[in-house]
């Protein structure tokens, strides 16, 4: 059997595991909190605020996770995999990233189909409207492709892969990490998200590389909260 050693020391895993406990409590309570008008906050105003809360939040994971690393004497790259080293590289995975995006949406929606409609309080509210929001939204998406990506497909599914020895308890296992990181949402969309991080894990021990996943998850999300909607 393949050796798979860490990446960073099971004490550094533990303190991630009370960081997601938390944020996955904090979720639940925003969206079990009493209010009205079905949105998980009551007005638009001052989304720009909340998505640059979102990028701080995101790169400070990163910032953790690569400590973590590093400490391990792993280098930031060392997570991401792979290299470009001609243009034909570039080309060739993003049409991967394309027909992973095509396969995703679907799975999304036979998902949603399959779960039915919620009484969740709605995000829609949190979605861009005007040009500056739109631009904010758009950078907050770059920035999470990468961050969540790193994080979750680069760091928790290899910490997962050495404590267990199994590629697909590794890929199944950070799918429902980074479900529960996006608790907020309600717990139909998280299980929407579990399946969707599933795939993100699968392509990255498919390619061997986060490149891929990171444009897609990008992409992912500007259509999600911008494209889709127009």
């Amino acid at each position: 059997m393949q050796d798979h050693p860490p990446v960073a020391s099971y004490r550094h895993s533990l303190i991630f595991l009370g960081i997601v406990v938390a944020v996955t409590l904090a979720g639940f309570s925003a969206q079990n909190r009493p209010g009205t008008g079905g949105g998980l906050v009551e007005s638009h105003a001052h989304v720009i605020p909340v998505y640059l809360s979102v990028t701080v939040m995101n790169w400070l994971l990163v910032l953790f996770v690569w400590k973590g690393v590093r400490k391990r004497g792993g280098s930031f790259s060392s997570l991401i995999g792979g290299r470009w080293g001609s243009a034909w590289d570039v080309l060739r995975d993003l049409g991967i990233a394309a027909i992973f995006w095509a396969i995703l949406l679907a799975t999304a929606w036979g998902l949603h189909r399959a779960l039915g409609e919620g009484h969740e309080k709605s995000v829609d509210v949190l979605l861009p409207q005007t040009l500056p929001e739109i631009l904010a939204w758009i950078a907050t998406s770059v920035s999470a492709g990468f961050c969540e990506e790193y994080v979750f497909r680069g760091y928790v599914q290899r910490q997962l892969l050495a404590l267990t020895r199994s590629g697909a308890g590794a890929v199944v296992g950070q799918g429902l990490v980074f479900g529960l990181m996006h608790a907020y949402q309600g717990w139909r969309p998280v299980l929407v998200i579990i399946g969707m991080g599933i795939l993100f894990g699968m392509l990255a021990a498919w390619r061997k590389t986060l490149r891929v996943g990171m444009v897609a998850h990008a992409w992912q999300d500007i259509w999600a909260g911008w494209l889709s909607v127009r």
